[in-house]
């Protein structure tokens, strides 16, 4: 078994449950997964894999994939698992573990494979909670040799530790994903990990001025409380210099001002998706809601996206307080005690806005920030995954060049659904034919329900899928974490 250089660890056996979700929930047993054109098909790449999270290509049949809980990275040829290329110790409860991998533009000359990862306290394979250092989730970079990986730098840490009073340990909202943008630059996008400061638009913190936000000290962007947004890198780590920010962290120094130049994006609660749009370069991210307003965004410069103060439309402010305050049972089979709470106990959802305009109002405004309405969302969460364009016609036909599908982050009660989204000629929006939809918001009746959004259906019963991607073959591959199976769509 190949370990990355600088990296020790005991190999345990660990105890792997197919039905693991991104979510939370497991998953029964459920049918064969279909798409909706009878045109198109559904074809098994690979299946011997254990929780598999993330591909990345090195040729039409070679791949090599990541599985979230065992820290191994596998290699794929002709459809079998033919290496471990690398064993990291992971801490993979809850949503943490070995999340992402992206290859450098330049990889067919350097060789550099990045991952996004949570680090094992103890140096182990672990489930364990607490089994994590305080900035347990890192980005760092590998070189590949043709066979193996071997460590190369950290290009970052992010905090992946929740230990708040009142409340059990956590272990959710990690984030994880990055994707190299057309500019070369390296984007990351890490959930708020239950924090409460200023990149979730509480400048005060959750508790006041002069307050600390928790044990470790915020709520200003300092190293344990970068959370909850998209930072762009070079790709030896350093802040590019037209990063939005990177004035007032100049102005700021110390370490708030050094993340401050690498933040691009903030105000996000959680994401399991980010991808590019390959025709026109914008960055696109989803955003999973707690019981309400899932969000698809697109992500300029400076972008902020709203959430403590705002999830779904400002305009929807009286709804988002509405739903997360309900104390109601029996209203929804999948909330049978209500949806009442935000996850951390320390920011009630009494205190959101009563109307938009005071939401707005409490956002935190770095100089040149601006928030935006959702290009698409739910009322109640749908638990949206992984995102990914189809680049090229030849393998799923003309009419799906350039659309973007939207994967699941759970396998129960919303049987593992693909979204297909069309974009309108400028792309920049959707172009959403269902006229319910015309404000962009799908009014389901309850969470993971799919009301007003059942035109958008492209396929079902993928499991949990954190990953899609389009091929060298131009078809489109859905990593399947709760399956073990790797799936690629195409024409049949």
């Amino acid at each position: 078994m190949v370990r990355g250089r600088g990296f020790r660890r005991a190999i345990v056996p660990v105890a792997l449950v197919g039905t693991i979700g991104l979510a939370g929930t497991a998953a029964a047993q459920t049918p064969e997964p279909t798409v909706k054109d009878p045109r198109l098909e559904v074809r098994t790449v690979v299946s011997e894999l254990a929780s598999p999270i993330g591909v990345a290509f090195l040729g039409k049949q070679d791949l090599l994939v990541i599985e979230k809980a065992s820290g191994q990275v596998k290699r794929v040829q002709g459809g079998e698992v033919t290496s471990t290329v690398l064993d990291l110790p992971v801490n993979s409860a809850s949503e943490r573990g070995l999340l992402s991998i992206a290859l450098h533009p330049s990889f067919k000359r350097n060789g550099w494979v990045y991952l996004f990862w949570s680090e094992s306290l103890s140096g182990a394979d672990s489930t364990d909670l607490a089994d994590v250092p305080t900035r347990g989730n890192r980005v760092d970079r590998f070189v590949w040799d043709g066979a193996t990986l071997t460590y190369d730098r950290t290009l970052m840490r992010f905090r992946s530790y929740q230990a708040d009073a009142g409340q059990p340990l956590r272990g959710n909202h990690n984030g994880g994903v990055m994707r190299f943008g057309p500019d070369g630059k390296l984007y990351v996008i890490v959930g708020d990990t239950g924090r409460r400061g200023q990149t979730q638009n509480l400048f005060d913190g959750p508790f006041g001025e002069g307050i600390e936000d928790d044990q470790f000290g915020g709520p200003d962007p300092d190293n344990e409380h970068l959370t909850g947004a998209i930072v762009r890198l070079d790709d030896d780590g350093t802040a590019p210099r037209d990063n939005p920010f990177w004035r007032e962290g100049a102005l700021r120094g110390g370490q708030v001002g050094a993340n401050l130049k690498k933040l691009y994006a903030y105000g996000i609660r959680n994401s399991f998706g980010l991808a590019f749009d390959p025709y026109t370069g914008h960055l696109w991210e989803q955003e999973n809601g707690d019981d309400s307003f899932s969000e698809i965004n697109r992500v300029e410069p400076g972008f902020n996206s709203g959430w403590t103060q705002i999830m779904g439309p400002a305009a929807r402010v009286p709804q988002f307080r509405a739903i997360e305050t309900d104390t109601r049972t029996g209203i929804d089979p999948n909330a049978p005690n209500g949806y009442f709470g935000l996850q951390q106990i320390r920011w009630s959802p009494e205190n959101i806005a009563p109307t938009p305009q005071e939401a707005l109002d409490r956002l935190v405004k770095l100089p040149g920030s601006r928030f935006s309405d959702p290009e698409m969302a739910w009322k109640y969460e749908v638990a949206p995954g992984g995102l990914a364009f189809l680049e090229g016609d030849d393998g799923l036909g003309s009419r799906y060049e350039g659309d973007f599908f939207v994967g699941s982050a759970r396998a129960a009660l919303v049987s593992g659904n693909l979204f297909r989204l069309e974009l309108d000629h400028g792309r920049r929006a959707f172009d959403l034919d269902d006229r319910r939809l015309r404000d962009r918001v799908a009014d389901n009746l309850f969470k993971y329900d799919v009301t007003e959004s059942e035109s958008l259906l492209f396929g079902e019963n993928f499991g949990v899928t954190p990953d899609i991607q389009s091929s060298p073959a131009e078809t489109l591959y859905v990593v399947s974490l709760s399956r073990n199976a790797i799936y690629e769509i195409g024409r049949r």
